[in-house]
């Protein structure tokens, strides 16, 4: 498998795949194909999978494409400005993400759904309970909102985020949410409530984008009809 990232500001990834070599994505999630690729939908692992996926925001069926002779090509764009950022799922023990960004990945992939280790992160991480995260071998891409900032924390390490600022993480990292501390800065601050803690060590990919942020922003300069 082969592949190139195509475009800055609304990026894509251009796989080019030998005939038997299959891609998975959200439904919906490819942009364009040449001709030798056969696509089927399944949820990928049974129901209860697909509803974990559900459940986590994204969709319960996946689309499976896979190449019916060499050299075919087929591309998945992101839905966002932002960038998109190749991981070797195999040398990196697995990814945990947060929903939103998964892009595609090789079929030897696997994603699962899982749940937060703390309650506090769960509830009050901006995500809900639900996680994800991706196991096996091969190439997975994910969406990032905005620029990707990657760091390598060290045993102990610890970086505190603005919750929409975290896009993924490696296993061996903890996943935490504290408290802003001070009643000046909760009020008056405009940082929120919370901030994500976490702890290496481990990867940590950032986006330099908070989407929720950036959609209140354009929503509040919309004309009211009112």
């Amino acid at each position: 498998m082969e592949y190139k990232i195509i475009g800055a500001t609304l990026p894509a990834v251009e796989v080019h795949l030998n005939q038997g070599e299959t891609m998975f994505t959200q439904s919906g999630g490819m942009s364009w194909q040449s001709d030798g690729i056969e696509m089927t939908t399944n949820t990928r692992g049974g129901v209860l999978k697909g509803l974990g996926r559900m459940f986590s925001g994204e969709s319960m069926f996946l689309a499976h494409y896979r190449a019916i002779r060499d050299q075919a090509s087929i591309a998945f764009a992101a839905t966002v400005p932002g960038s998109i950022v190749p991981v070797d799922v195999g040398s990196s023990n697995g990814l945990i993400m947060q929903k939103g960004a998964f892009l595609c990945a090789e079929d030897s992939v696997q994603i699962e759904t899982i749940f937060t280790k703390k309650f506090s992160a769960g509830f009050f991480g901006g995500e809900g309970f639900i996680l994800q995260r991706l196991t096996g071998s091969g190439k997975a891409f994910l969406e990032i909102d905005g620029d990707i900032v990657q760091k390598d924390l060290k045993p102990g390490e610890v970086l505190k985020v603005d919750t929409g600022n975290v896009a993924a993480f490696a296993p061996t990292v903890s996943y935490e949410i504290e408290t802003v501390k001070g009643m000046g800065n909760i009020l008056f601050g405009g940082e929120g409530l919370f901030l994500t803690r976490l702890t290496g060590p481990g990867k940590v990919i950032l986006q330099t984008m908070n989407f929720a942020d950036f959609a209140g922003t354009i929503a509040a300069r919309i004309p009211s009809n009112g």
